[in-house]
C-alpha cells in the first residue's frame, strides 16, 4: 500500500498517479469523521503535520480567520506552495526539530511517520505542542496486520498480488520502515502522558483507490523488486496488466486512527 525512499514517505506523486489524491480518497473521510467528534471550529489552533490539500483545506475553513492552520513537511519545495491565512507552511522535521509553535487544539499526522528514524521523539514533539485539553491524533497503516493484497486468494492473479505484496513489504522493511506502527500508536499515545487515548481503524477491502494506490506503489519500488531479487520484469508488467482488467479486489492496509488529549 505505502511506498517510500530512504528518508521520507513520498506521498506526493510517483508517475501518473497521486500517493495524496487516492490517499485522500480513501482516508480523508474517517480523518474528517474524527476532526468532526473533536468539535474543531473557529479559532482552532492546528498543526498538521506532512496533511494532504483536502484536509488542510477543510481544517482552514473550520478555524476561519481567527484560527490558524500550521502545515509542516521536511521537503522544501512543497514548502514553497503559496498560502493565505489562515495557512501557513514551514520546513520542518517533525522527528529531528522542535515544535514549530505550542498551544495547539489539535495536531494531526497521517501516514507521516513511516520513515521518521525516531519516531517516539516525533510523537512527543507533537504531544508536546498540544495546550491543556487539546488533542493528538496520528493515524498510520499496519501493513503485517493484514498483510494481503488480495485477501481472497481464489487464483494466479491473487497469488501473484500476494507474492508482490509480500516483496513490499520486504523492501520498505530493508528502509527502516515500522510495518506495525499502525498496532503501536495506541501505547505509544499513552507513553507521551496523553490521557483519555482511543483507537479505531478503518480497512478498505476493494475501491478503485485501493488500485491506483497498488499501481502507485510497485511503479515506485518496481527497481528494488527487481534489484533484491522478489520479483521480475515479467512479474511485475504481468501484475500490473491484472489490474488494468479492473476484475481484481485489492485492499489496502488497514489505518489506524488513534487518539489522546493533554492534561
Amino acid at each position: 500500500m505505502l511506498t517510500g525512499n530512504n528518508d521520507r514517505l513520498d506521498s506526493h506523486q510517483s508517475g501518473t498517479v497521486s500517493f495524496s489524491d487516492t490517499l485522500a480518497t480513501l482516508f480523508d473521510p474517517t480523518t474528517i469523521r474524527h476532526f468532526e467528534a473533536f468539535g474543531v471550529g473557529p479559532g482552532w489552533r492546528c498543526w498538521e503535520v506532512a496533511g494532504g490539500s483536502a484536509v488542510v483545506s477543510w481544517l482552514a475553513r473550520k478555524v476561519g480567520v481567527t484560527g490558524k492552520v500550521v502545515v509542516t513537511d521536511a521537503d522544501a519545495s512543497w514548502a514553497s506552495v503559496p498560502s493565505r491565512p489562515p495557512v501557513e507552511r514551514r520546513v520542518h522535521e517533525v522527528g529531528a526539530q522542535e515544535p514549530p509553535g505550542e498551544g495547539f487544539d489539535l495536531v494531526h499526522a497521517r501516514v507521516a511517520l513511516l520513515h521518521v528514524p525516531d519516531r517516539e521523539r516525533a510523537l512527543r514533539s507533537m504531544a508536546k505542542a498540544l495546550r491543556p485539553g487539546g488533542r493528538l491524533l496520528v493515524e498510520d497503516a499496519d501493513l503485517t496486520l493484514q498483510p494481503l493484497i488480495c485477501p481472497d486468494e481464489y487464483g494466479p492473479e491473487q497469488q501473484l498480488a500476494n507474492r508482490l505484496r509480500h516483496g513490499v513489504r520486504r523492501v520498505l522493511a530493508g528502509q527502516g520502515a515500522d510495518l506495525a506502527q499502525g498496532r503501536r500508536l495506541p501505547r505509544l499515545l499513552r507513553e507521551t502522558g496523553l490521557h483519555r487515548v482511543e483507537a479505531d481503524a478503518y480497512f478498505p477491502v476493494t475501491a478503485p483507490a485501493c488500485a491506483a494506490l497498488e499501481v502507485a506503489t510497485i511503479r515506485q519500488v518496481r527497481a528494488d523488486l527487481v534489484a533484491e531479487g522478489l520479483a521480475s520484469d515479467q512479474d511485475i508488467d504481468q501484475h500490473l496488466s491484472n489490474i488494468a482488467c479492473g476484475a481484481m479486489d485489492l485492499a489496502a492496509a488497514p489505518m489506524i486512527s488513534a487518539w489522546g488529549r493533554k492534561s
